[in-house]
């Protein structure tokens, strides 16, 4: 009876070692799992966050490749054009030097004539004015704040130089801008009213300086 008793322990002990191999094997396979999955997410996240800097770095290129695209150039160049027909007006009438007053009309027909063929070509190109960049904003805000000031200076001498001074930085700035512009551009018919639009400016700048060395002496 002794035995028998003995037996059955011995029977229940293989049992639950058993057992308990079979759990510990079950537990060693599941953390075996879970660390390849954990491997594999982690594997996953390299890949999609490499393919997202790609992506971003794709799209970056992008942006700046078409920082010049035909609608931001005709938004830019409206803008300078309105900004010097306004500035024009202004120095046509309340310029008190001879050769500023006539400049002053000089800016309101070139500039006329200069957006007139820009719209005309846009029409061609099936393009429009993206007057809403950074650029175009800035050279439309500066050229209001211009205006404003001129509006309320008194005329004279002093004014006078003002206006030129300001005609010598606005030209060298736009200058710098379609120069840029053109080395930009694939459009062959962009290209061409880029480089006519550059001439009347680099004129303008010339003239201005020239304007300004009398006001000097």
């Amino acid at each position: 009876m002794t035995g028998h008793t003995n037996l059955l322990k011995k029977f229940s002990i293989t049992l639950i070692c058993a057992g308990a191999l079979a759990a510990c094997s079950k537990t060693d396979r599941t953390a075996s799992a879970d660390t390849a999955a954990a491997r594999t997410d982690s594997a996953a996240g390299r890949i999609d966050s490499t393919a997202n800097a790609k992506m971003d770095s794709a799209h970056t290129d992008m942006n700046a490749a078409g920082a010049w695209s035909n609608d931001k150039f005709f938004g830019y160049a409206h803008n300078a054009d309105n900004g010097e027909i306004a500035l024009g007006k202004l120095a046509s009438t309340k310029a008190t030097n001879a050769q500023v007053k006539a400049y002053g009309k000089e800016m309101v027909k070139d500039h006329t004539a200069m957006m007139s063929e820009m719209h005309g070509l846009m029409s061609k190109l099936n393009a429009k004015a993206d007057s809403t960049w950074d650029d175009a904003k800035s050279i439309a805000n500066d050229g209001t704040d211009k205006l404003k000031e001129l509006q309320d200076k008194k005329a004279g001498a002093d004014w006078d130089k003002n206006y030129i001074e300001n005609q010598i930085d606005a030209h060298q700035r736009v200058l710098s801008k379609l120069t840029d512009a053109a080395k930009n551009n694939t459009d062959k018919t962009v290209t061409d009213a880029l480089a006519k639009a550059t001439a009347k400016v680099q004129e303008h700048l010339t003239k201005a300086q020239t304007i300004n060395s009398t006001l000097k002496s």
